[in-house]
C-alpha cells in the first residue's frame, strides 16, 4: 500500500537551491488535535546532494507504520545537516490557543538548528515571528521531501513522549493512543477525570469535572 502512495518530491528544494538558498529547512508539527500531549515541531535541513537507498521510501508521516517511521527516524537523524525540535506543553496550549502554540513549537525547533537556515519551507502555516525567508506549503508533509522528513521526526518524537507520560500517568492508554480523542481515551477521562498533561481548554476535557 505504501509504494502506491504519492512520493514527497526535491521540487520545493531545487527551486530554492536556484535562488541561492543552500541551508533550507523542513518544517512540520504533530499533535494539533489530542486531548492531551504536547504539539511537537520538527525543522530538518538535509544536504544538498542528499543520496540513499531509504529516500524513496519517505512519505508524510500519517501514511506510515509505525515501524517504518521508526526506521526512517533513525535513517533521516544520521543523515540531516541538522535537526531541531520544539515543544509546547498542554498548559500553554490551554493559555495560548493551538495554532500560537504550534507556531510557537515550530519557531523553538527552527532556533535550534545550527547553522541556521537561509529558507524554511512549512507545512501549511507561515512564520511571521522568524525573520527568515520562508513558503508554507499546503499539503506539504504529503509533498516536499525536506517537510515529510520533519513529520516523520516530529511523530515519533512525539510518540515517544506519550509511551513515556503512559508511564508517570497510568490508566489513560497514552502508550496506545497517544492523546488522541479514541473511545478508549474518553472512557478513560470519564473514569478517571483528567490528567496534570490533559489540554483542559479541549472538549470534552473541558467538561469533565477534575478530580
Amino acid at each position: 500500500m505504501i509504494n502506491k502512495l504519492r512520493t514527497p518530491s526535491f521540487l520545493e528544494e531545487r527551486n530554492c537551491q536556484a535562488q541561492g538558498y543552500h541551508r533550507i529547512a523542513g518544517i512540520d508539527e504533530v499533535g494539533r488535535g489530542p486531548l492531551a500531549g504536547p504539539v511537537v515541531a520538527a525543522a530538518v535541513i538535509l544536504p544538498g546532494n542528499i543520496k540513499a537507498p531509504w529516500l524513496c521510501l519517505v512519505r508524510d508521516s500519517k501514511q506510515l507504520t509505525p515501524q517504518r517511521r521508526d526506521f526512517l527516524f533513525q535513517r533521516i537523524n544520521k543523515a540531516a545537516v541538522d535537526i531541531g525540535i520544539g515543544k509546547v506543553e498542554s498548559g500553554a496550549i490551554d493559555k495560548i490557543g493551538i495554532v500560537p502554540a504550534t507556531r510557537l513549537a515550530m519557531k523553538i525547533a527552527v532556533n535550534q538548528l545550527a547553522p541556521q537556515p537561509e529558507f524554511l519551507l512549512i507545512d501549511y502555516v507561515s512564520l511571521p515571528k522568524v525573520g527568515l525567508p520562508q513558503k508554507g506549503i499546503v499539503k506539504g508533509d504529503i509533498l516536499c521531501f525536506s517537510i515529510a522528513c520533519a513529520s516523520i521526526i516530529a511523530k515519533v518524537t512525539r510518540d515517544r513522549l506519550m509511551v513515556d507520560f503512559d508511564r508517570y500517568y497510568p490508566g489513560y492508554g497514552f502508550a496506545q493512543h497517544k492523546g488522541y480523542g479514541t473511545k478508549q481515551h474518553c472512557d478513560c477521562l470519564r473514569r478517571l477525570g483528567p490528567s496534570p498533561i490533559h489540554r483542559y481548554s479541549f472538549k470534552p476535557v473541558c467538561e469533565m469535572k477534575v478530580r
